[in-house]
């Protein structure tokens, strides 16, 4: 089953409830088995959702972002406890090293500002504050960025998808392609980056 697919999203949505949402935010960025959970896609077909009176808005924006948040300040302290230790773990199904190098290559490039940014980025939302944990940022300014980007992508999206359900009409109807451009946009800039560094590589050989 393709749980990316709006109709099995809104499904799944609608299975698990708010609870479900909450567990799903906080996994993927919390937790390293949630790489692979439709952050941005779940955020958006919630609020259009949410448009459509199966939940409230404003509860559901305050259950995703505590759940972004408390996610990330776990995610953190994972790094923290673990230390450098993470960077020697042997690869298995829901781990791979290469996730947590292009989290740390983004972060070097980026510093604190990770936080906010990589919360637009699949993958790298999942493994940052883990790798600002092992980094030891300090953590009230983790903690400041977390609460800046937790609130941008949650509310950002779910709003996204909450307006539009209010303004299109029949807008069920353009969900999936909708929700193909949210992917699309989201991974384009890891994408970019790849290009951008084998070219420097091809030119610095």
């Amino acid at each position: 089953m393709d749980i990316f697919s709006g109709d099995n999203l809104i499904n799944l949505i609608k299975a698990v409830g708010l609870l479900g949402v909450f567990g799903i935010i906080f996994a993927e960025t919390g937790l390293l088995i949630g790489f692979f959970l439709p952050g941005d896609s779940l955020l958006f077909t919630a609020g259009f959702l949410a448009s459509q009176g199966i939940f409230n808005i404003i509860v559901l924006i305050v259950i995703t972002f505590i759940g972004a948040v408390v996610g990330d300040s776990v995610g953190y302290t994972f790094g923290k406890k673990i230390g450098p230790k993470i960077f020697n773990r042997k690869d298995s199904f829901l781990f791979k090293k290469e996730n947590l190098l292009k989290a740390q290559s983004f972060y070097e490039k980026h510093g604190a500002k990770t936080i906010v940014l990589a919360r637009f980025i699949p993958i790298v939302r999942t493994f940052a504050p883990i790798v600002a944990g092992v980094g030891e940022m300090n953590y009230s300014t983790f903690l400041t960025y977390n609460l800046i980007g937790g609130g941008l992508w949650t509310i950002g999206i779910c709003l996204a998808g909450y307006f539009l359900g209010t303004l299109i009409p029949n807008v069920d109807k353009y969900l999936l392609p909708i929700i193909l451009l949210i992917i699309f946009l989201s991974i384009l800039p890891p994408v970019v980056e790849y290009i951008k560094s084998k070219r420097k590589n091809t030119k610095n050989p």
